[in-house]
């Protein structure tokens, strides 16, 4: 089927329009809103059962590669409660998966998140490990068991959703120092 020309130029004009309007954006460059593009996920990270057992601790093994779970309210918990902006990554990888800016004390015992800070960096499975049904959060990259989360319990956050995350298998990297407090008083030179 052929579309008559002035039909065919407004197709055109319109597919174009978003371009136009990043090129006449002077605050973002296009460079600029091409480097803010998503990536795709890191190369899958595969090792034996052995190559885990050196790299991770015996309790980051237990979950990471064999889906335990963390004792609730433990130290991990603790200075997990007591950590201000910063970036969480999987212990068993590196790869980033959480932002302090998407934390929130749920009271739960164990780390939460509202939403994952780099969403192609986690995946999630259908877990019967109790007998019934419940979404498990993994690393994308390494396959390692992370969590769950839960949606619909009424949290104030936007996504209503409660990603409980094993604090033993995330790695806290705080933010500079620059993006740790912006409404803190300047540093005096």
């Amino acid at each position: 089927m052929t579309f008559p020309t002035p039909f065919r130029l407004a197709l055109a004009a319109l597919a174009a329009a978003p371009l136009l309007l990043i090129a006449a954006d002077p605050v973002k460059p296009i460079i600029e809103v091409l480097k803010q593009a998503p990536t795709p996920p890191a190369k899958p990270v595969e090792k034996t059962d052995e190559e885990w057992r050196q790299i991770l601790t015996p309790e980051q093994y237990r979950i990471l590669r064999q889906a335990g779970t963390e004792r609730a309210n433990g130290q991990v918990y603790g200075e997990f409660k007591n950590q201000k902006g910063g970036t969480y990554f999987c212990a068993g990888c590196g790869t980033e998966l959480f932002s302090s800016k998407e934390k929130f004390d749920s009271h739960c015992g164990w780390p939460s998140f509202y939403d994952p800070s780099k969403a192609k960096n986690v995946k999630t499975a259908t877990d019967y490990h109790l007998g019934y049904a419940r979404t498990e959060v993994r690393c994308a990259v390494c396959d390692g068991h992370l969590g769950h989360v839960f949606t619909g319990e009424g949290y104030n956050t936007p996504t209503d959703k409660r990603y409980c995350i094993n604090g033993t298998v995330l790695k806290f990297v705080p933010f500079p120092e620059e993006q740790k407090a912006p409404d803190a008083e300047p540093k005096k030179e």
